[in-house]
């Protein structure tokens, strides 16, 4: 699976922020998601979104062995990790976040759940359904 990101279509309604924290965490809090829309100031209406591409630059970084790769998804276990921040530090694309509530880091892995609650379609899961299908409920 893929997440594509279409930045011009975003409306920084910030929905997939508080679903994805509700996904992972089963807490309404954007600063707790593993997905951030950005304010492109000072040009009013221009969003980009930052979340994890899977690339796995993480991986290799992790010095307790933390990341892995799944199929195409790069997966945090929880129990391995040390919160020691080499994650955050490498990531090319800046979309591994910390919460200083959290004892690990926030890293994208594939749910869906902001591709399935963006109304504007920036957001959309490709998969094995198909390339371009739009997850949606």
């Amino acid at each position: 699976m893929r997440l594509k990101v279409f930045h011009e279509r975003c409306t920084g309604c910030r929905t997939c922020e508080i679903f994805c924290s509700w996904a992972n965490l089963q807490e309404l809090n954007p600063r707790k998601a593993a997905i951030r829309i950005r304010a492109s100031f000072p040009v009013p209406g221009r969003y980009s979104v930052v979340v994890c591409d899977q690339c796995g630059a993480c991986i290799d970084l992790c010095p307790a062995g933390a990341l892995e790769r799944r199929g195409e998804v790069v997966v945090l276990d929880r129990a391995k990790c040390t919160n020691c921040g080499a994650c955050r530090e490498g990531c090319p694309s800046g979309a591994v976040f910390a919460h200083p509530d959290l004892p690990s880091p926030l890293k994208c892995e594939l749910c869906g759940e902001c591709a399935r609650v963006c109304a504007a379609g920036a957001l959309i899961l490709e998969g094995e359904v198909g390339a371009g299908v739009r997850v949606c409920g």
